[in-house]
């Protein structure tokens, strides 16, 4: 075997070895990737079935309900142009109420329910997640005085 063909033999397994890492990692971090929908974007682009991605916006006013005996609470989040029913079964965060930025993690179901595996509240009068935020400069209600 010549030098030139074992160089050649070299960087053949060494490009092989680089794109199998690459292939790997990009699917590590597809597993952990998680999408962020509005409720208009869900009315624009619907998700795949059973993916898991984050649903933010406000608890719309007059939504907030407990169920199966106050073990979890339903509501509706809005940014102000469509809603989406969500359903979580846990203990909210202390700073979650009415009117105020939530995101959900969890899934769409086909009867157009989400049902949330966790929910995340605002943590102080100043803050709104940036996403809530930009959905909200978006639908035309921001509210500079709520957030950032």
């Amino acid at each position: 075997m010549t030098r030139k063909r074992r160089r050649l033999t070299l960087l053949t397994v060494a490009l092989l070895g680089l794109g199998t890492a690459t292939a790997l990692t990009l699917t590590a971090f597809q597993d952990s990737l998680m999408f962020f929908y509005s409720p208009t974007d869900l009315e624009t682009r619907e998700p795949a079935p059973g993916q898991r991605f984050r649903l933010g916006g406000l608890v719309a006013e007059g939504s907030v309900a407990p169920i199966d005996g106050g073990a979890g609470v339903a509501f509706t989040v809005t940014d102000a142009v469509h809603e989406v029913p969500v359903v979580y079964a846990g203990i909210v965060p202390d700073l979650f109420r009415e009117g105020q930025g939530v995101i959900a993690e969890g899934r769409l179901q086909p009867d157009g329910t989400f049902v949330a595996d966790e929910v995340l509240a605002r943590h102080d009068e100043n803050y709104m997640p940036p996403e809530v935020a930009e959905a909200l400069r978006a639908s035309g209600e921001w509210r500079p005085e709520a957030g950032q």
